[in-house]
C-alpha cells in the first residue's frame, strides 16, 4: 500500500483557529489593539486591569448594548496576542463551566474586523439586564475584575 503525500490530503490551516468577539461603543478600526488600562465598562469603572473577548456573538451583544459611552454599539472580531483566561464574573458567579464562552485577558486583542450586520436583545431585555446591573451596584456587588 502506497501512502500518498500530496497537498490534497493535508488538512489546510484556517484563518482563525477559533473566532473571538469584543463588543464594545468604541470607534475602532483594523490592525487597532484593545488594551487595557482605559475606564471600564462595568463595575466601578476604574482603570481596567483587564480587557474581555467572547467566542459567542450573544455574549459580544450583551457587551456592546451594556457598554457606557454614547457611540453606536459595535462588535469587533479580534485576536488575542497573549494568553486568556475565562471571565470569573461569569464562568464562577453565573454560568459554570463557562457556557457563554466569555475571557478575559491583561494583553491586548488586535481588531481583524468587525460584524456590521447583527440583532440585538429587545428593549426590555436589556433594559431589565442594565436594572439588573444597577441593583447589583447599590448592593455593593462588584466585579471580580476591578
Amino acid at each position: 500500500m502506497r501512502e500518498d503525500n500530496n497537498s490534497s490530503n493535508k488538512k489546510s490551516p484556517t484563518p482563525f483557529s477559533q473566532t473571538f468577539f469584543h463588543g464594545t461603543k468604541a470607534d475602532l478600526h483594523m490592525s487597532d489593539f484593545i488594551e487595557v488600562g482605559f475606564n471600564s465598562n462595568f463595575g466601578q469603572r476604574k482603570n481596567a486591569k483587564y480587557i474581555f473577548l467572547t467566542a459567542t456573538l450573544d455574549a459580544a451583544i450583551w457587551g456592546a448594548e451594556l457598554a457606557v459611552g454614547e457611540g453606536r454599539e459595535r462588535i469587533y472580531l479580534v485576536e488575542p496576542v497573549g494568553a486568556i483566561e475565562d471571565d470569573p464574573d461569569l464562568t464562577d458567579r453565573k454560568f459554570p463551566g463557562n457556557p457563554t464562552k466569555s475571557y478575559r485577558s491583561t494583553s491586548p486583542f488586535k481588531v481583524v474586523g468587525e460584524i456590521t450586520i447583527w440583532q440585538g436583545h429587545p428593549p426590555e431585555q436589556v433594559k431589565a439586564m442594565k436594572d439588573g446591573l444597577a441593583r447589583l451596584k447599590e448592593q455593593g456587588i462588584d466585579s471580580l475584575n476591578d
